[in-house]
């Protein structure tokens, strides 16, 4: 996402009421588009969940504008994302309008570790724990993955305790330490970004 924020940049996993959030640099690791997309059953199923087309882009800009509390990054990076990393993307889709997403990378020195980049949920699905069932649908999507990765600053408890939840739910070991301080940030108004490690995911399968 070519920032409001300069590339190398890192902006905070930011709480709606599930939650949207920024997260890491912009990097330039290519994935592949799956094949299949993913289909709810029960409470809520009429979402479907599947990587974004590039067109679909300018959509995940519009959510994360709307929410009103995002580092909006242009649309010109969204649609860059949503084509480059689809494989590592999901988009949140009912009756064919695109209604939350999770947007992340797999990190190039660690092909294993999955970094969450941002979460954006729209206005008329909140309450429904999309969020999580993003975070969930992607997983699901990348056996490979042993170790997910995001940060988040210090009074952002949303944030917190999505992705607390997140490592419980998969019986996986959470640590929190120190990434970027305040004063890396060239602009003023960012605070101390932590890092939330979630490790042992897929463990045993």
């Amino acid at each position: 996402m070519a920032p409001r924020n300069p590339p190398g940049d890192c902006t905070s996993v930011t709480a709606l009421d599930t939650v949207d959030g920024d997260m890491g640099p912009l990097m330039t690791h290519s994935a592949d588009h799956p094949s299949t997309s993913e289909k709810t059953t029960g409470p809520g199923s009429d979402l479907e969940f599947r990587p974004p087309t590039m067109e679909e882009g300018a959509a995940m800009w519009r959510i994360a504008r709307d929410s009103g509390t995002l580092d909006l990054n242009t649309s010109y990076a969204y649609l860059l994302m949503a084509r480059d990393f689809a494989a590592t993307t999901r988009l949140a889709v009912r009756e064919g309008e695109a209604v939350g997403f999770v947007l992340g990378y797999l990190r190039p020195s660690a092909p294993q570790t999955l970094f969450i980049w941002q979460i954006a949920v729209d206005e008329s699905q909140r309450g429904q724990r999309l969020a999580a069932r993003l975070l969930d649908a992607l997983l699901a999507d990348l056996p490979q993955v042993a170790t997910l990765e995001t940060t988040i600053t210090a009074d952002n408890a949303a944030s917190q305790r999505l992705f607390a939840s997140f490592a419980e739910r998969h019986g996986a070991e959470h640590t929190i330490e120190p990434l970027i301080e305040e004063a890396h940030f060239p602009d003023p108004g960012h605070g101390a970004e932590l890092l939330h490690v979630i490790s042992g995911l897929h463990a045993g399968t």
